[in-house]
């Protein structure tokens, strides 16, 4: 049986997951063979496969805007206790007079990665046969691409999970052997089907949004809202077209899939990375995958205390 763990896009809403993992790895005590993610996924997975959860949430705890952003397209104001986001229109134009291919320059996350994904890490990763995948958009190709650890150098790893991680227009472009690459999550955010091409016989996999839409949009007032409406519409899309693929391959290969989904609508903009906010969403994730553990195990009580009786009875007839 080979297990699998897939995490989903979401940016900084993967703190949310962080705490999902936490309840499924140190409290449930599960383990995986194969660990799948994209864009935010993709920087948790090196760190899963080594059980490192409370690494992982000093990490999603306590970056923010600079930590990602070189230089950063947005602008993050408090309105009455509400944050409010809008366009850094100097910080774009300087781009546009550099020559620069995006809005945006997020080379802080590229080493943060660097710092935290450590080339020892990745040798014990190796060593331990543990498969950790990540997804990249392969912009001149026209193709999604899964880059595995063990068919890659550490160099060639940091730079796939960068780029699976590259909001673009906002955030930087990857160029890697002459072609153009950008966050994975443009063509599969939530990559169940590629576990099942990869043997997965069972897979947890956590979603970074709501199982039902939630939310009406508030109309944009400027081209930036408008693109960022527009992205946030096809990836919502391609999101739960990526999940019904999944769940009919599941079910065609009798794979057992378990959804995690956000029970709550935790942002509108997962590229502002707020760290009071991402504790209360670590904290949020594991209280939710507890509570549905507990009914998940409610369901079978009833049966299970009916079997019970049935074989007590059996032994006294």
């Amino acid at each position: 049986m080979k297990k699998a763990l897939v995490i989903s896009g979401g940016g900084s809403k993967g703190a949310f997951a962080g705490g999902v993992v936490q309840y499924l790895m140190k409290t449930k005590e599960k383990e995986y063979d194969l660990f799948l993610g994209t864009s935010t996924g993709s920087l948790m997975v090196s760190h899963l496969a080594l059980g490192m959860v409370k690494e992982l949430k000093k990490l999603y705890t306590s970056v923010n805007q600079k930590t990602i952003f070189s230089n950063s397209p947005f602008k993050v104001k408090n309105v009455h206790g509400t944050k409010v986001i809008s366009i850094r229109h100097l910080n774009t134009f300087w781009n546009f007079l550099n020559g620069r291919k995006t809005f945006g320059e997020s080379k802080n996350l590229r080493k943060l990665i660097k710092n935290n994904v450590t080339k020892e890490m990745y040798e014990e990763i190796r060593k331990n046969n543990k498969d950790v995948v990540v997804t990249v958009s392969n912009l001149t190709a026209n193709m999604i691409e899964y880059k595995s650890i063990m068919d890659c150098s550490y160099d060639d790893f940091c730079d796939w999970i960068w780029g699976s991680c590259n909001y673009v227009p906002f955030m930087s472009l990857l160029e890697k052997n002459g072609q153009q690459y950008a966050d994975g999550g443009f063509g599969a955010l939530v990559p169940i089907r590629e576990a099942i091409a990869r043997g997965a016989t069972e897979i947890d996999a956590i979603i970074l949004e709501t199982e039902v839409v939630q939310t009406n949009r508030i109309p944009s007032k400027n081209p930036f809202s408008l693109m960022l409406d527009v992205f946030d519409f096809m990836l919502e899309h391609v999101e739960r077209h990526n999940i019904t693929i999944g769940k009919l391959s599941a079910k065609h290969k009798n794979v057992k899939l378990n959804l995690y989904y956000t029970p709550t609508v935790l942002t509108t903009n997962s590229l502002v990375f707020d760290k009071v906010l991402m504790k209360k969403w670590w904290k949020l994730g594991y209280k939710h995958a507890k509570k549905r553990d507990d009914e998940s195990m409610s369901e079978f009580r009833p049966e299970m205390i009916e079997n019970k009786e049935i074989e007590e009875g059996l032994k006294n007839s």
